[in-house]
């Protein structure tokens, strides 16, 4: 591989500067408002390498969030815009992730209200929901109890004059933009990424930002696979109310959960797979995973008893 250029050895200290603030001076935008522990030994290890730097990253996480409200011209609202799943324009902002912290089961309901469009986060978390939460009835998602007698359904609720804010539940998988120095360093993330089934990894910024500069390619590591997204309730005049029954919400929250499970498997394919594409040639000669050295003493051992 070739060595870092100056352009990138300026941008990665810059960025590894940024995750040197003590916690009680750091502030995140995120609606997590910390970086996720699940991913705290990946964002170490990629940091690790001379030619990697990790500018944005999110663990995976289930969120609940209520639409901005409809402009004129009609069209969906938007939903938050935390830009804690995007990439940072420049590649070099730490403000929706750092090392450290984690994220409580029951994630930050009531989250302040999103950027454009005024929509709000009801729900998010980091790790998955925790069993007994359908005691509750799962009101708790909508920021809400349950329907007393007399007050509007669901239903009433969309089919009002006035056009009604929906309510969505979804999960996301793990998302990582890494800044590599140069294209044989971006190819090697991208294959770590695909082999670990993040099937939509790929770099997304491979031109120069100055005619003077080396070029820096971004790889953003994703997967859309894992993903999925439930219409599951609608807010009008300040009352949210679900459209769908508690049963179905309770399907939702294990489906989320066992997509997080999955997640995790991919996470620690991805790091496994990075190790090896980033050891020397001369290591991984003798190099072996887990699956294959059990395979191998497994075998050892049946040659030894004959």
């Amino acid at each position: 591989l070739p060595n870092p250029g100056s352009t990138f050895k300026l941008r990665k200290e810059k960025i590894l500067s940024q995750l040197s603030v003590p916690d009680e001076q750091y502030t995140d935008a995120s609606p997590k408002g910390s970086v996720d522990a699940g991913i705290r030994h990946l964002i170490a290890q990629i940091n690790a390498h001379a030619g990697l730097v990790t500018t944005s990253s999110c663990a995976g996480r289930v969120s609940v969030y209520l639409e901005g409200r409809k402009s004129a011209e009609g069209g969906k609202g938007p939903a938050p815009d935390d830009g804690q799943r995007e990439m940072p324009e420049g590649g070099e902002s730490q403000s929706r992730r750092r090392i450290g912290g984690g994220g409580s089961a029951n994630g930050n309901a009531g989250s302040s209200a999103g950027g454009k469009g005024g929509g709000e986060w009801l729900f998010v978390s980091h790790d998955p929901v925790p069993g007994g939460a359908h005691d509750a009835g799962y009101g708790w998602l909508l920021g809400s109890g349950p329907r007393q007698a007399g007050e509007e359904t669901g239903q009433d609720a969309v089919d009002s004059a006035e056009a009604p804010r929906l309510i969505h539940f979804k999960f996301e998988p793990m998302i990582l933009h890494v800044l590599t120095a140069s294209l044989e360093h971006a190819q090697l993330v991208i294959q770590a990424g695909m082999e670990a089934g993040f099937r939509e990894t790929g770099a997304v910024s491979l031109l120069r930002r100055q005619p003077d500069e080396e070029a820096t390619p971004m790889v953003a590591v994703r997967s859309m696979g894992l993903s999925f997204e439930s219409l599951i309730g609608a807010e009008r005049n300040g009352s949210r109310r679900s459209l769908v029954t508690g049963e179905y919400l309770e399907t939702l929250v294990k489906i989320a959960n066992e997509r997080f499970v999955e997640n995790e498997r991919r996470i620690a394919r991805f790091s496994n797979a990075l190790e090896v594409a980033f050891t020397p040639s001369k290591e991984k000669e003798n190099w072996e995973d887990a699956q294959v050295r059990r395979v191998r003493k497994r075998q050892e051992g049946l040659m030894r008893r004959k």
